[in-house]
């Protein structure tokens, strides 16, 4: 059948078909492709990202996870208070002290604690902002398809009106024939 005498819907899935793909982009070659096939366009991003995350990955999520909680800022304060009296009030009479004021030893183990959290943050952050990434390009994916889908149910009911004004005035033609014999 020419392609013009093709419904509007199928002409536009036509020229969809034929269209250069190489000025789109690799999403929206995807969209396309699933729309052409009839394919659903919704991923399970979760799932995607789940699947494909490392031991590590997920070791370091939980660390940030655990490291920016209030439960770890609870209890990083009560050691702080326990080392505190612990090396004042406990064993500084003593002279037991294992680290007496100016606490030495705990700002070592401080610092040692925020140079290991840091890149851990860092590489949760990293991986937060990889999971963003995936599911903005799905919801790209499947914006495209929706807005292409409403094109083609827009092409359709244009095509539909012009079918009923053809057959309007076909009816007033025959109407008007009938009255004028």
């Amino acid at each position: 059948m020419p392609a013009d005498q093709l419904p509007p819907s199928e002409a536009l899935l036509q020229s969809l078909r034929s269209a250069a793909f190489h000025g789109l982009s690799e999403d929206e070659r995807r969209a396309l492709g699933r729309l052409l096939l009839d394919l659903p366009l919704v991923r399970d991003t979760e799932h995607e990202f789940r699947t494909e995350s490392t031991f590590g990955d997920r070791m370091a999520d939980r660390l940030a996870g655990f490291g920016g909680s209030w439960p770890f800022i609870s209890l990083f304060v009560l050691v702080m208070i326990a080392w505190t009296i612990l090396n004042t009030v406990i064993l500084a009479p003593q002279k037991d002290a294992f680290d007496p004021y100016p606490f030495v030893f705990l700002n070592l183990m401080l610092s040692m604690l925020a140079a290991l959290q840091a890149p851990v943050i860092l590489m949760s952050q990293n991986r937060q902002a990889e999971r963003d990434r995936l599911e903005t390009r799905n919801d790209y994916e499947v914006n495209l398809k929706a807005e292409l889908e409403i094109r083609l149910v827009q092409s359709r009911l244009e095509a539909l009106q012009s079918e009923m004004v053809a057959l309007r005035q076909t009816m007033e033609r025959t109407a008007e024939s009938r009255t004028s014999t």
